[in-house]
This record gives C-alpha cells, sequence and structure tokens, in this order.
C-alpha cells in the first residue's frame, strides 16, 4: 500500500514540477523517485499485509512483481528524455502519465477484491490509450490510438461482465471469499462462466491469439517509445494479473481449461512466429513476436501453484531484452517516418556497440544462452514437461527455432549491407540504459536462482 500511494505522489509532483516551471528537473527527480519507491518496495518483500478492507494485499508476488515494474518504467523514463523534447505537449504529462500507469499496474497485483482489479486495469489501459494517439500530428498515432482504444474498451467490457457472473455466482467480490466458496462440489454455472469472460478478456491485454490482431497496428503507428511501453511493461502486467486471478479462482482444477490453455499457447507461438517472419518494419515484427512470447507465458498457467517463479524469471528476461531493443532502435528511427528494417543497414560499422547490444537482445528473446532468455524458457519447459505437456513443449522448441529466422534477418541487416547515411551522435542516455538493460539481462542469465528464488 505504501508503494501504491508513493507512486501516486510521484505523478502529482511531476505535474506540480510543470507549474514551477521545473521541466529540467522533471526527469532526474522521478527517476531519484522511483529508485526510492523501488527501496521502499523490494523491503515489503517478506511482508504479508491487506488493507482497506482487504481491497489491497501486499505479498511476496504483488511486491516481487511489482519491484519488475518499477524498474522498467525507471527505464522508459529516462528513455523519455530526449524523445519527448520536439514534441507540442509538455514532458510532465507524458512523465505523469507513465506514472500513474505505474500505479494502475501494482494495484492490478496487488488486488484482493474484483473491484480494485478492474480499477487497476482502467487507470493502466486508459493511460496507453492517450500515449497510444500521443503524437497529434501523426495519422498513424491518431489511428492505433482509436484502434487501442475501441478495442480495449470492449475487452473492458467483457470483463466487466465477466465479474458481475463471477459476483452473482459468489455474492462477493473478495477474492478470499471468492478463493473458498470455489472449493465447493456444487458451484454456479454463472462462476465458470464469469471466469472464462475475464479470460478472455485478459488475453486480449496480453496480446494472444486469437485476440491479437490489434496488436502490429497499434504497435506500428503508437510512438516508438509508447510501442516500447506496451511491449514490455503492460504484457507483463496483464500476464501477471491474469497469473494471480486464475490462481486466487482455483481455475486450475479444470483439464478442459488446461486443454484450452494449451491450444492458446501453440496458436499464439505458432502464429505470431510465422507473421513474424513476413514483416520488413521492425515494430511490427516485434508486435508479432510479442504474441510468441505471450503464448510462452501462457504455458505458466499450467501449474498454477509452482510457477510463479518461472513466469517472473521469463518476465523479467523478455522485458529486459525488450528494453535494450528498443533503446536502439528510438536511436535509429529518431526523426524517421517508418521504422523498416532498411534503416538498420550498417548499424555495425557506424554503431558497433549499439548493433552488439541490439544484436545481444534479439539473441535472448530467440532463446540462445548465455541470455536469461534462454534459462527462461529452458525453466519453462522443464516445467511444462513435469505437469504432463511434452507436445506444447515440442511446439515450443519448433517456434523457438522459427523464431532466429527473423530475429537474424535484423541482426545480418545490421553486419552484412552498407550503411544508408552516416548518423549523428547518440545520447548518453541511450547508451546507458541499453547497456544497463542488457548487462542485466546476461546477469539473470548466469544466475537465474536470483531471480527463481524469489517466489519459491
Amino acid at each position: 500500500m505504501n508503494t501504491l500511494i508513493a507512486i501516486i505522489g510521484l505523478g502529482v509532483l511531476c505535474l506540480l514540477f510543470e507549474i514551477f516551471n521545473l521541466r529540467k528537473a522533471i526527469v532526474p527527480i522521478t527517476i531519484l523517485g522511483l529508485l526510492g519507491v523501488l527501496g521502499l518496495t523490494i523491503s515489503e518483500f517478506n511482508s504479508t499485509e491487506s488493507y482497506y478492507n482487504n481491497m489491497i494485499v501486499v505479498s511476496k508476488f504483488s511486491s516481487t512483481f511489482s519491484s519488475l515494474f518499477i524498474a522498467l518504467t525507471i527505464f522508459l523514463v529516462a528513455l523519455g528524455h530526449n524523445f519527448y523534447e520536439n514534441h507540442q505537449s509538455k514532458i510532465s504529462d507524458y512523465i505523469a502519465i507513465k506514472i500513474f500507469l505505474l500505479a494502475g499496474a501494482v494495484a492490478m497485483v496487488s488486488f484482493g477484491n474484483l473491484a480494485m482489479f478492474f480499477l487497476g486495469i482502467e487507470v493502466l489501459s486508459i493511460a496507453l490509450y492517450i500515449l497510444a494517439a500521443s503524437d497529434r500530428m501523426n495519422l498513424k498515432s491518431n489511428e492505433a490510438g482509436m484502434k487501442y482504444f475501441l478495442m480495449g474498451s470492449f475487452a473492458s467490457g467483457i470483463i466487466l461482465f465477466g465479474i458481475c457472473l463471477i459476483y452473482g455466482a459468489m455474492g462477493s467480490f473478495d477474492v478470499t471469499e471468492i478463493s473458498e466458496l470455489s472449493q465447493s462440489a456444487e458451484l454456479p454455472v454463472w462462476f465458470p462462466i464469469g471466469i472464462v469472460l475475464v479470460t478472455i478478456g485478459m488475453l486480449f491485454k496480453v496480446a494472444a491469439v486469437p485476440f491479437h490482431f490489434w496488436a502490429p497496428d497499434v504497435y506500428e503507428g503508437s510512438p516508438a517509445l509508447t510501442t516500447a511501453l506496451m511491449s514490455t511493461l503492460a504484457k507483463v502486467v496483464a500476464m501477471a494479473t491474469l497469473y494471480k486471478l486464475l490462481s486466487v479462482m482455483n481455475a486450475d482444477v479444470s483439464e478442459s481449461f488446461k486443454m484450452v490453455v494449451v491450444i492458446i499457447s501453440m496458436a499464439s507461438m505458432t502464429v505470431g512466429n510465422i507473421m513474424a517472419l513476413r514483416q520488413t518494419n521492425v515494430k511490427r515484427m516485434l508486435a508479432f513476436s510479442g504474441v510468441s512470447h505471450a503464448g510462452f507465458m501462457l504455458m505458466t498457467l499450467l501449474s498454477l501453484s509452482t510457477s510463479a517463479g518461472s513466469l517472473l524469471y521469463y518476465a523479467s528476461a523478455y522485458s529486459l531484452s525488450g528494453i535494450a531493443a528498443f533503446s536502439v532502435i528510438l536511436y535509429v528511427c529518431k526523426n524517421r517516418d517508418n521504422e523498416d528494417v532498411v534503416n538498420f543497414h550498417g548499424l555495425g560499422k557506424t554503431n558497433p556497440l549499439l548493433a552488439a547490444i541490439l544484436t545481444a537482445a534479439l539473441l535472448s528473446m530467440a532463446g540462445i544462452p548465455i541470455f536469461a532468455g534462454f534459462f527462461a524458457k529452458l525453466v519453462l519447459f522443464n516445467q511444462t514437461i513435469q505437469a504432463g505437456y511434452l507436445a506444447l513443449v515440442i511446439v515450443a522448441v519448433v517456434n523457438s527455432i522459427i523464431s532466429v529466422g527473423y530475429y537474424f534477418k535484423l541482426i545480418l541487416a545490421m553486419y552484412t549491407k552498407e550503411p544508408n547515411e552516416e548518423r549523428k551522435g547518440t545520447p548518453v542516455i541511450i547508451y546507458a540504459v541499453a547497456v544497463i538493460a542488457i548487462v542485466l539481462n546476461i546477469a539473470l542469465g548466469l544466475y537465474p536462482s536470483f531471480v527463481l528464488d524469489l517466489l519459491a
């Protein structure tokens, strides 16, 4: 609860800085504030408390995932210092929206009541709608914002309808009471229907097949930094929330439910990778790559009682490599009309460090040692085999091999093509964020137990 209050206070402070004409101090002070909030969250790792009649529950699960969200927000805020310098709107608006989005993310993994769960979703979603359409002079951004708003509102309506059915069946919004009542031998028919509807809405937020159609267009049309936020922070928030929701609802008892998860997981991996092979725009490619990674993370739903640590590890590995990749994309595609692969031609010659970082990030996503992405998949595959789903693991391995094709298309463009033009100097913050993110990714690959043991 202290974390949530501190984040909201920091967001209000960002808006006040604009009033007092302290624009240059917004980013540094926000980063320092988030570091302080991160320390506060880490201090609550071993505490379990509930607040406001169980509306907010602080647990090891919420604290660890909240720490990941705060760390990702620090990277995204740092990258915003140069990204928004030419925008007509004030930087305080963008930074404050990101901070309030973080508050929604923390609420989504800390809820003890379905009302707080839905409130967190709406805070996060509305912030994303605004950021997607924030480049007001760009028609693609306007289209992305409108498409995301319409589709997202539809998904939120499905979630809300599901919550209503769950309440109708159980007579309570409190997840502890719902969990206890769900152990009953005879459950009202509205309860499983409500679970299905809420799951469908969350699968939209994760961008899993067949609810992924919005992702490529929204990722391509949104400003690059917003795409980075959607691809990393928003995706892992939605996945962690879905995991917690199904855990407290005891949804893993149904074999038919598990079979649906297997089918969606297989479809997400396969469709995402095959479609990514066809893309020439890097943001669209990473959008379909994100659909594929959503399929991998859905595998954790097959063993809800034991896979929280593996989900945290996979989410950390994926999001860190995503931050590193988008740091390079922001540099290469700044002031350009598109993010096509051709823009990356010769990057290995003009800027070897950023090319190496992007290569490492893509190799991690593909699941190549020594990066954390490899060990995250290894842990996930081992856990899924133990749960008795060998066929799913075989499909996942095949898809990991397929993904190498489109990741290497970008890598080869950087090292085998001649540069199109001489690129200007790189901002120090780009180097700093990219290097720190990829170093953390490698560190997690070398010491996986550091994250896996947090939720053991």
